[in-house]
């Protein structure tokens, strides 16, 4: 696909999780998995999903690779709050795809431990939490 992204998800967005209708227009390129550790947490008020950009602290987070078109990114950011000082960053960070023999740079959504107002797991490989409260269920 011209003019894409490759994306890790590793939360909300995966399939079968509350946000992933967010990743209609975008293709499934496969299962993968941080190339570093990070501390992958569930926190705040909504039970949310927060990959914490503390490199080599944590595990090797498992998600899925997805190719986004240029068009969608400011969609994400917007989901992810990167407008907000407190909100999510992008960043760039390399991910081994399953059955790949190299990594590959990804954009990843990061949250600042600062920013995360109660922490309610330990670091997590994988999130599979279902408590999560998406925004259009949150009657606010």
């Amino acid at each position: 696909m011209a003019d894409t992204h490759l994306v890790f998800v590793y939360g909300t967005l995966k399939r079968s999780f509350p946000n992933h209708h967010y990743m209609t227009g975008a293709r499934l390129s496969a299962e993968a998995r941080t190339v570093d550790p990070y501390p992958l947490v569930v926190g705040g008020t909504w039970f949310t999903p927060y990959l914490i950009p503390e490199k080599g602290n944590g595990h090797h987070v498992k998600g899925e690779l997805w190719e986004v078109p240029e068009a969608m990114m400011p969609a994400l950011d917007e989901l992810e709050s990167v407008h907000l000082p407190n909100g999510y960053r992008r960043a760039l960070i390399p991910v081994l795809a399953a059955g790949a023999d190299a990594p590959v740079e990804a954009w990843a959504y990061f949250r600042k431990r600062e920013h995360i107002a109660i922490i309610h797991t330990g670091n997590l490989d994988d999130y599979q939490d279902r408590r999560y409260t998406a925004a259009a269920d949150r009657g606010i």
